[in-house]
């Protein structure tokens, strides 16, 4: 069984003007923010030292955070991994993660920054020195009186950034923007939607625009898009293309904003599941209708209908096998685990990426973004069966495990 962690975040010396745990860090105060992520890292307790900024108000409300207890200091620290951090600490889920998991000797006093680490069968001493001391200094001192100190380089995990001025409030920003990337981004998603994405995510977190309000900004223009590319005249081929471009660039937006935010949902994960496929068969039915204009035959449209149904019978099973609710809560089918996937579903991510959407916009400075409709007309029904040959094995393997 897997032992207890526990965060506590105390105030430490400030300057004047300087950040505090009220202070505001991609729309969340400091404190906020470091008390959802270990809630999102495996947290079991988050305890706030009277003193810490925000500890009064209403910063916390709704993250399970407490104001550590004055009266039965003894049973409030289990036994298990200690973290001590400051209250204006940059934290991420990932990295406190990584924090809760690094192997540390039993008994011993890791320095942490201005904090401290500690693995202990026997919290109850340093139960009492954080009911009497408000602040991280005390605390880290007392500790320190009753623990011998172990080098924190043993830990092998990224020290705290502590923000304590505005060019670390700005280094902080740029730290928990890039680890919104994702690993499965293509490569020009890489290099440029995704940059793009950052920059305009990093100017809509300090405002009221919410994830499914972005979803639904990507659908506008995605079904401008089709509406766009439904004329083979020139101009409307380029505002097709740089529409769905746009469209797919800014579609990062609403996940990049659920996840810095804390505001993940399922509704919104099929809110824009869906809206993206609505903006595929939109696209791809007036790609046919422009091919079929600009030819004055008529089996373009076929090619349309095939995109179409693959696009359609894509969707429907993703859905059902990974989306669609269940009893348990979770998926109606599980899938592999990632160090036993498939070499199709690799194939399958690769081809899922968007950077295909590069090759769309350049077919459309020549009028021809239509063209990109052959291939998928083939290529749509051809990822349906895919998809079901891997499900198959995929439940086959998980039957013989």
């Amino acid at each position: 069984m897997k032992e207890a962690a526990t965060l506590v975040l105390a105030s430490t010396e400030e300057a004047p003007g300087a950040p505090t745990g009220e202070t505001l860090l991609l729309g969340l105060p400091l404190l906020r923010r470091a008390a959802l992520s270990a809630a999102r890292a495996g947290f079991d307790r988050v305890y706030v030292l009277n003193g810490a900024g925000g500890s009064a108000s209403g910063i916390l409300e709704g993250t399970g955070a407490q104001t550590f207890p004055r009266d039965g200091i003894d049973s409030a620290l289990p036994p298990g991994r200690i973290v001590l951090l400051p209250d204006r600490v940059a934290a991420s889920p990932a990295w406190l993660r990584s924090v809760r998991d690094a192997p540390a000797e039993t008994g011993r006093l890791y320095r942490f920054g201005a904090g401290a680490i500690v693995q202990t069968p026997e919290p109850a001493p340093l139960a009492r020195a954080l009911a009497r001391g408000p602040r991280l200094d005390s605390v880290v001192s007392e500790w320190a009186a009753v623990l011998p100190a172990a080098a924190v380089a043993d830990l092998s995990v990224a020290p705290p950034l502590e923000v304590t001025s505005d060019a670390q409030l700005a280094d902080a920003e740029t730290r928990l923007l890039e680890g919104l990337r994702k690993k499965e981004d293509g490569l020009l998603t890489r290099l440029i939607s995704r940059r793009i994405s950052l920059a305009v995510t990093r100017r809509l977190a300090g405002t009221g625009v919410t994830p499914n309000a972005m979803t639904l900004v990507c659908l506008a223009l995605g079904l401008g898009a089709a509406w766009s590319f439904a004329s083979p005249a020139l101009s409307r081929q380029i505002v097709g293309g740089a529409l769905f471009l746009l469209h797919s660039i800014l579609d990062g937006c609403d996940g990049e904003l659920a996840r810095l935010k804390f505001r993940e949902s399922r509704a919104g994960g099929v809110l824009d599941f869906f809206g993206d496929n609505a903006v595929h068969v939109a696209v791809f039915s007036g790609m046919a209708i422009a091919w079929s204009r600009a030819v004055g035959q008529p089996w373009p449209l076929i090619l349309g209908a095939l995109a179409v149904a693959g696009t359609i019978l894509c969707a429907g099973f993703i859905y059902l096998y990974a989306m669609r609710p269940r009893p348990g809560g979770g998926p109606i089918l599980t899938t592999v685990s990632p160090e036993r996937r498939s070499r199709l579903a690799h194939v399958l991510d690769t081809l899922a990426r968007r950077d295909f959407i590069y090759f769309v916009m350049i077919l459309a400075l020549f009028g021809k973004a239509y063209w990109f409709l052959a291939p998928t007309a083939i290529g749509t029904p051809a990822f349906f069966v895919a998809l079901v040959v891997m499900a198959l094995g995929a439940r086959r393997s998980v039957a013989f495990t």
